[in-house]
């Protein structure tokens, strides 16, 4: 979100920035990169448990990535206190926000502010002589009339649907029964299977054409049918299409038929696709369509809660990615850590995990063209 700063005081800052992350930040380090007094957004991260000099490195040299940003602002939400000394205030984290603003000074980034946010306050780390001010300063500042409900925090939002037993336990045997179907239909009895479950052979036929059911499933309803979303969890479990599924939905759906050609080519080849065809799995490349990555999250966390336990790894494995694709890492994670508690060996999952740390934002989150042109 691109917001254009019109107050001027810290307190008002404060109020902004739950809006410009889309939650409200616990036990995290939040850096926005500005380009004069306008800002573009928030990187949030985790408080270290150690090595601040190094963190500090990689968050600046992160948000750094953010094009044509000149300053930071640094806001530190946290569980501690303000310490009462001889001298002062003492904030908490200190030595953290020093390496922050050091490492920043050391890419000629200028600091705008850095705050602390406390259970009992906040403060301004800058000032010579800190002083606690009261939290309802901030809950009063203007905030974007855009701006939805943002009291959760940076986990709000991951925990999966509840459709009920009863639902859960229909999509259960709509894939039992599909998987018999596909059974006999490879077996050559595809007139036996249709009248014996007509429902499940219906399903059947929508996997003979996977995009143009992918495409369908970006605009899931509410209450989608047992035998949809039993297609769906049959595809989404296996690499080839949720593969396809993926470059899809983050693209278009001629960007389904191409990804699933190629995919059927390299599989019969027993080869791997070219290295320019993932470049959209890593992060790389234009933005994509962000309603849409929004849609297509809305479905993967659909799937995912209706699916026997041990048959989520797909769609969720994809809303992790999606979630990343749209900037949020955190929730990310969340996904992951279901992923590997079902099963920590899913060679998907790993691939994720290490792409987010080692690229905790894809390449077109510090492209700000698009936002420019918005």
């Amino acid at each position: 979100m691109t917001t254009v700063m019109k107050a001027n005081g810290s307190a008002q800052f404060l109020g902004l920035v739950p809006a410009l992350a889309g939650f409200t930040p616990t036990q995290s380090i939040v850096l926005t990169p500005f380009e004069g007094r306008r800002t573009y957004g928030a990187l949030r991260m985790d408080l270290p448990d150690d090595d601040p000099n190094g963190f500090a490195e990689r968050a600046v040299a992160l948000v750094g990535r953010v094009e044509r940003t000149d300053s930071i602002a640094l806001v530190v939400y946290c569980d501690e206190a303000a310490q009462s000394t001889r001298d002062g205030l003492v904030l908490p984290h200190g030595v953290v926000v020093d390496a922050v603003i050091a490492a920043a000074e050391e890419q000629r980034l200028g600091i705008v502010d850095a705050l602390c946010v406390m259970p009992d306050g906040w403060a301004r780390y800058l000032d010579e002589e800190p002083r606690l001010h009261p939290l309802d300063t901030i809950r009063s500042a203007a905030r974007p009339p855009e701006a939805s409900d943002i009291r959760g925090d940076q986990s709000a939002g991951t925990a999966l649907p509840n459709y009920g037993l009863m639902k859960t336990e229909k999509v259960g045997r709509a894939l039992v029964a599909l998987e018999q179907v596909i059974c006999r239909t490879r077996m050559g009895q595809e007139s036996e299977a249709e009248r014996a479950n007509p429902e499940a052979f219906a399903a059947a036929m929508l996997i003979e054409n996977v995009p143009a059911l992918f495409e369908a499933a970006v605009n899931l309803p509410d209450d989608p049918s047992p035998q949809i979303c039993a297609a769906l969890i049959w595809l989404l479990e296996r690499p080839l299409y949720r593969d396809v599924a993926l470059m899809q939905w983050a693209g278009d759906l001629r960007d389904g038929h191409d990804a699933l050609a190629s995919q059927l080519t390299h599989h019969r080849a027993g080869t791997l696709p070219p290295e320019n065809s993932c470049r959209v799995m890593v992060g790389s490349g234009p933005r994509p369509d962000i309603p849409r990555l929004h849609a297509a999250l809305r479905t993967a966390r659909a799937v995912a809660a209706l699916a026997p336990r041990r048959r989520r790894l797909g769609p969720l494995a994809l809303a992790a990615w999606l979630s990343w694709a749209i900037g949020r890492p955190s929730h990310s994670e969340k996904y992951l850590e279901a992923v590997h508690d079902i099963d920590p060996g899913y060679s998907f999952g790993n691939l994720l995990s290490e792409l987010i740390r080692t690229r905790p934002l894809p390449e077109w989150a510090f492209d700000r063209r698009v936002d420019d042109a918005a």
